[in-house]
């Protein structure tokens, strides 16, 4: 570790970047913000998997706190005034209310202000790592791209589905 603690986010959503330069300016955050795409995931303790899916607190002890928890310990960190609402925050019942509004806040933050599709998460995979149950075969095309019932309109592309080459943007 480095001594200090680290904050991890997702660089490539607009929501969540927008959130953590909020939390910069208004809150005061007490430890080196980074992007999980940047990140030495490995060195910090955590997988790509779970960095994807939430905001990611690293203490100095390399302790790893995920969600909702992620941002009690960043409360707490920046000292007054915002410290006492993060020890609320890992406290029963408000601990299990502030984990299902970041379940809900995360599952939907390509819906949000400063969202984009480049924000939803990324589908959950199933036992042994193996796609959910009901998606297509690994090397299938997109979903977007298969042959459709002619009665039901196709979904809106995604940034995947357009042609040429990916574009990863970085903000």
């Amino acid at each position: 570790m480095t001594g200090e603690p680290v904050l991890v986010f997702d660089g490539d959503c607009g929501f969540c970047t927008t959130s953590v330069r909020f939390a910069e300016r208004r809150v005061g955050v007490r430890a080196r913000v980074v992007p999980w795409q940047f990140a030495d995931l490995r060195a910090l303790g955590v997988t790509r998997e779970r960095a994807e899916r939430e905001v990611l607190w690293v203490a100095e002890d390399g302790r790893v706190s995920g969600g909702a928890q992620a941002v009690a310990r960043l409360l707490i960190a920046a000292g007054l005034p915002w410290s006492p609402l993060g020890f609320v925050l890992r406290v029963p019942p408000f601990r299990w209310v502030a984990r299902g509004v970041y379940r809900l806040v995360a599952a939907n933050r390509h819906r949000l202000p400063g969202g984009t599709p480049a924000c939803a998460l990324p589908p959950r995979s199933g036992p042994a790592g193996s796609p959910p149950a009901g998606s297509p075969p690994a090397g299938s095309p997109p979903a977007s791209s298969m042959i459709s019932d002619p009665g039901v309109p196709d979904p809106a592309p995604s940034s995947s589905a357009t042609s040429g080459p990916a574009v990863s943007e970085r903000r």
